[in-house]
């Protein structure tokens, strides 16, 4: 399929998605977490292990990044445990979170071990001086690294990229769009007044502990009180329209490049059906119990994030050495 023609599908599921999250904030957010969300992280992590993980080092870092990236996604799962050490790990995680992402950086600079862990002490003690005398900076990293820089920021800086690569109009339109959502909202009231959410969907969604994502952004553009969060506010109702949204849309925005990213041709039909029954089973257990397929699959869902850490900085890196190219391919024409 042409690079133009998968664009312009795009932005139909880039329309779509917007118009559904609208009249669906948290229903749309809840089916597309517990649906699409799994799939997605299986299918990456496959395709991220075929490319081992855009790591320069191939040899024991691209196996120690691996055991350090499940280190970092487990801890969930600790409080089954130790509830003393799950609670010490969760004040931790912002440090850790930022660390790795710092370290990450690291890793496509890097491939002798020396560098690598002079590179390892550094992005432990810069997360830390950040949390003793930015502690605002280091908490808001540490919640939405993981989850909207994830799922929207990377989600254009990807975009961006392909354009820069291989322009088409479809695709600017599409990256024009992306980042037009979140203004939009900002500034239109778009959210319908006949609009109530379902107790399930509300309840379901206060348990899954993202509300916190919801008060921060709030927080920041009004003026809410923190200990009484009316979910049905408008402020309340416009954040949770752009995480359905931006979740909603990464995932099939993944899912509709198989040709372009070639991720597709990292399935061995053996890894297919594996993935395809664990996926399975991971649908069976959010729909025996939301909650409890919450739990049980953010190991996979933090596992996909910090493992493809290193791609965002490779993206991030491409992104500046392409335009300076262009820029300086220009001034030389000029």
């Amino acid at each position: 399929m042409k690079s133009e023609t998968i664009d312009y599908i795009n932005i139909g599921l880039l329309i779509v998605s917007f118009v559904a999250a609208i009249y669906l904030p948290f229903e749309l957010f809840l089916f597309s977490y517990a649906f699409l969300g799994p799939l997605h992280y299986l299918t990456e992590i496959n395709w991220l292990d075929d490319k081992k993980y855009f790591i320069r080092s191939q040899s024991k870092i691209y196996k120690i990044f691996i055991v350090l990236a499940s280190i970092i996604a487990v801890y969930p799962l600790l409080k089954y445990i130790d509830d003393d050490f799950f609670s010490f790990m969760s004040s931790q995680k912002h440090i850790i979170l930022v660390s790795g992402f710092l370290f990450s950086i690291s890793l496509i600079l890097f491939s002798k071990s020396k560098q690598l862990i002079i590179a390892f002490i550094i992005s432990a003690l810069l997360s830390v001086l950040c949390l003793l005398f930015l502690p605002k900076i280091i908490m808001v990293l540490g919640v939405f690294l993981p989850t909207l820089i994830h799922v929207y920021i990377f989600t254009l800086l990807f975009m961006i990229y392909g354009q820069l690569k291989h322009f088409t109009k479809a695709g600017i339109v599409s990256i024009i769009l992306l980042v037009l959502v979140p203004i939009a909202l900002f500034f239109i009231d778009m959210v319908p007044n006949s609009y109530e959410a379902s107790e399930f969907a509300l309840q379901t969604f206060i348990g899954s502990g993202f509300l916190s994502i919801n008060t921060i952004v709030a927080d920041f553009f009004a003026d809410i009180n923190t200990d009484t969060i009316n979910l049905m506010s408008p402020i309340i109702l416009k954040v949770q329209v752009f995480i359905a949204f931006a979740y909603t849309y990464h995932y099939l925005n993944w899912f509709s490049k198989t040709s372009i990213i070639g991720w597709k041709s990292s399935l061995s039909s053996k890894r297919t059906k594996y993935i395809i029954l664990v996926w399975l089973g991971s649908v069976c257990i959010y729909l025996y119990n939301y909650i409890t397929g919450l739990t049980v699959l953010f190991f996979l869902s933090l596992l996909h994030v910090v493992l493809e850490f290193p791609l965002n900085a490779v993206t991030i890196r491409e992104i500046i050495n392409v335009s300076l190219k262009k820029m300086k391919l220009n001034q030389s024409k000029n």
